[in-house]
């Protein structure tokens, strides 16, 4: 498998919709309701500003035959030269390796193109996939946020896991 990061293209608008209104992944995303097709196309339509001034950026994981899921830049900051990562695989590709090469792919894009510092990931305590890829990945974990997400009807904590990047 050959993958390598893209960016969005028109005909992703329904991977996109299915993703962002999948109410299973909202808990992860501190989404709270459902997005639009308009909303997401404008996303789209808007997806090739630089990072720099958008301080966000969506990536497919792809291998040019199909999408494999998305990597999500975001709060990018110039000034301190770090930026968050979140990454989903869709499900019926998980526990394939595919997510550990995305990040290091995503990692080797920032090192090229962004002036990048360090990527950081909040994770639910409960989401014990992304904390094993993310320990994988070399990230560490820095910081425990004690009851920082509500879902389920009860208060969750949140890790904040890091990793500097060396150019």
């Amino acid at each position: 498998m050959n993958l390598k990061l893209r960016a969005l293209e028109p005909n992703d608008l329904e991977l996109i919709y299915e993703v962002e209104n999948d109410k299973s992944l909202w808990v992860y995303s501190n989404t709270a309701s459902p997005f639009s097709r308009h909303t997401l196309k404008k996303f789209i339509e808007n997806s090739h500003l630089d990072i720099i001034e958008h301080k966000q950026l969506r990536l497919v994981i792809t291998d040019d035959e199909q999408s494999y899921g998305f990597i999500d830049l975001y709060d990018y900051d110039f000034i301190n030269r770090r930026v968050g990562v979140g990454i989903i695989i869709f499900k019926k590709y998980r526990s394939r390796g595919i997510g550990l090469s995305s990040l290091q792919l995503t990692e080797n894009y920032l090192l090229e193109h962004v002036p990048i510092h360090q990527v950081y990931a909040n994770i639910s305590s409960t989401n014990k996939e992304s904390i094993s890829l993310f320990e994988k990945s070399k990230y560490v974990n820095v910081g425990l946020k004690k009851d920082w997400i509500f879902y389920n009807n009860k208060f969750n904590d949140e890790f904040l896991f890091q990793k500097i990047l060396n150019k």
